[in-house]
């Protein structure tokens, strides 16, 4: 999957090292604990939608479909970088090799752009069930809603390895060379070659601009179309569920794609390294995080399925 030259393997490092939160070992201890129980919700919430979506036949409609995709990924998404960056904030640095290094950038980059282009087939969903509702069943196939997930998992396939490959073409000077961030990102990895990488530079600028500018504006132009017949509902109650409906996938779009395009559209030469690990932080946790909570905090049907299947396993259990 990766290649570069027998030179660039010689005189290049043959792993990688991240740099350290912090030296003092409360914090490291703390920030451990913290970054762990993230994790952890991020694994039950998540966990608990798809298993909520599969278990009843209620939820089994095209919005819980692409939701429970959603969690898989996000799912998936984390485990990529959370177990790697916990082993590296107790005790001493642990080196990752080469190849491991670009198989986590190549699975990371995968896994964020599907998710990005899921929230964009997740807004047309939302735009079907309230522009045309009696068509909605006919449109929204269970077949079109599986190729539309397989199209957006293959295009971002196809983008992640064009762009992971480009970037390990380069020579990286040294032995071991440290990356100031806590994944193999691509602008951090970037800014350790020993070559020119504006035309890398401008590859990652054309992915990025397709995996975030594109979606967004699709989904600004569904929600554009969204709010024109929510405003043509009469009922007080209709505008209510619409507005609700919308705002919890509205919300996890602006942060999921703000955070992003900060960290992957700005110009090189404008960008802080400790910023972009801060906005790591926010869509490696923060984002993951937010899914299962805004979408069973604020769905009824959600919070009615996990309801009944902790009071039937109270009950089984009580018998």
């Amino acid at each position: 999957m990766f290649a570069w030259s027998p030179d660039h393997n010689q005189s290049g490092p043959t792993e990688f090292v991240f740099r350290v939160f912090t030296t003092v070992p409360e914090l490291q201890a703390l920030l451990f604990l913290l970054f762990l129980l993230l994790y952890l919700m991020i694994l039950c919430g998540n966990t608990a939608i798809i298993w909520a979506v599969r278990a009843h036949s209620s939820l089994r409609t095209p919005m819980y479909f692409f939701l429970s995709n959603l969690s898989f990924l996000e799912i998936c998404y984390t485990s990529v970088v959370v177990p790697l960056m916990l082993s590296n904030i107790l005790g001493a640095q642990k080196p990752i090799p080469l190849a491991g290094c670009g198989a986590q950038m190549f699975f990371f980059v995968t896994l964020g752009s599907t998710d990005c282009f899921l929230l964009a087939v997740m807004a047309y969903d939302r735009y079907v069930a309230i522009r045309h509702p009696l068509h909605y069943a006919l449109i929204m196939t269970q077949k079109l809603c599986v190729q539309m997930v397989v199209c957006a998992l293959g295009l971002a396939l196809f983008l992640s390895l064009q762009l992971t490959s480009s970037i390990f073409t380069l020579p990286f000077c040294g032995h071991r060379r440290e990356i100031n961030h806590f994944l193999c990102d691509v602008p951090p990895v970037l800014r350790l070659a020993c070559a020119d990488t504006r035309v890398h530079q401008a590859v990652l600028y054309v992915v990025g601009i397709l995996v975030l500018t594109v979606p967004f504006l699709l989904i600004c132009v569904s929600y554009v179309f969204i709010t024109s017949a929510i405003l043509c509902i009469r009922s007080a109650e209709g505008h209510r569920r619409a507005f609700s409906t919308c705002s919890s996938h509205l919300a996890v779009v602006l942060l999921q794609y703000g955070c992003c395009s900060l960290v992957y559209l700005r110009p090189q030469s404008s960008s802080s390294v400790d910023e972009d690990r801060q906005f790591a932080l926010v869509y490696t946790f923060i984002t993951p995080l937010l899914n299962p909570l805004i979408y069973t905090l604020r769905n009824k049907d959600v919070k009615g399925a996990l309801r009944k299947a902790i009071s039937s396993k109270g009950t089984a259990e009580a018998l």
